[in-house]
């Protein structure tokens, strides 16, 4: 069966890109792979499909503003290096999305909007109402207030959350690495990727590894617990390389690309 069928008719995607994939190893932004990003999720929406960007790299922004090379343990440093970074972070991203005319919100979310039924609510009509508006909306967690490292842990669970807020079809998060493999394959020469998964069994867990930067917080284990979370709600998941983010294209022409996270039962929501 092709499980990849059913990505080209995808109608409204969340795509998550971690600190990884914006920015160089020493903590530097990668204004090339930013710009890449901005002109084919533009491009993606003048398709007709509407797109949620749930970005990282506020600490890391911060950081590099401030000349540091490591991400720091203090809760409250690193709040203040995402008050720093978060400001310059949406002024990058409005500046390559304005050069294909394409309009931008910033949404900042907490866990709250999980936990309060008024929140969620909240939240679900401002994404919803600019959606319909053609805006892009870029998602971070609000890391300045947020407690508990940072409260959602990590930026690949935030976008779970927020395809199931937003009833998106597909979540791509978008990685250092090519996908889900058999084996670590920076260690394993005869590593195979995993390109379909119906089911998340534990021994499929065990493949996961951890973060590959000093400067992110995720890894597989995260990735596989937001794909979690994506087939509890009827959304399919693809994790895949953000090395070159025009591989977005192939994800939603139908190739094998990354890892297909299957998912069994469909939504019936009818977006606009």
């Amino acid at each position: 069966m092709d499980y990849r069928e059913v990505l080209r008719n995808k109608h409204r995607i969340v795509v998550k890109i971690g600190t990884s994939s914006l920015s160089y190893p020493n903590g530097r932004m990668n204004f090339h792979s930013i710009s890449k990003l901005a002109y084919v999720l533009s491009a993606i929406r003048r398709r007709g499909v509407q797109v949620v960007l749930v970005t990282s790299g506020a600490i890391g922004v911060g950081a590099g503003r401030l000349g540091l090379t490591e991400r720091p343990s203090e809760l409250a440093k690193k709040q203040a290096l995402a008050a720093v970074g978060q400001a310059d972070l949406i002024k990058i991203y409005q500046k390559f999305f304005e050069e294909y005319n394409q309009m931008v919100a910033q949404v900042l979310l907490t866990k709250d909007v999980v936990s309060i039924p008024s929140r969620n609510l909240n939240a679900k009509r401002t994404l919803h109402k600019l959606l319909e508006m053609d805006i892009i909306p870029i998602i971070n967690e609000n890391d300045t207030i947020a407690t508990n490292e940072i409260e959602f842990g990590d930026n690949d669970t935030l976008s779970a959350i927020v395809a199931s807020l937003t009833e998106a079809d597909l979540l791509i998060m978008l990685s250092d690495i090519d996908g889900l493999y058999s084996a670590d394959p920076r260690t394993e020469i005869r590593a195979e990727i995993i390109h379909s998964v119906l089911e998340i069994t534990p021994e499929l867990e065990n493949l996961a590894t951890g973060a590959g930067s000093s400067f992110s917080t995720g890894g597989m284990i995260t990735k596989i617990s937001a794909a979690k979370i994506c087939l509890k709600d009827g959304i399919d998941c693809i994790i895949t390389s953000g090395s070159d983010p025009g591989i977005l294209f192939d994800v939603l022409a139908g190739k094998e690309v990354g890892t297909h996270f299957v998912a069994q039962k469909r939504k019936t929501v009818k977006h606009a």
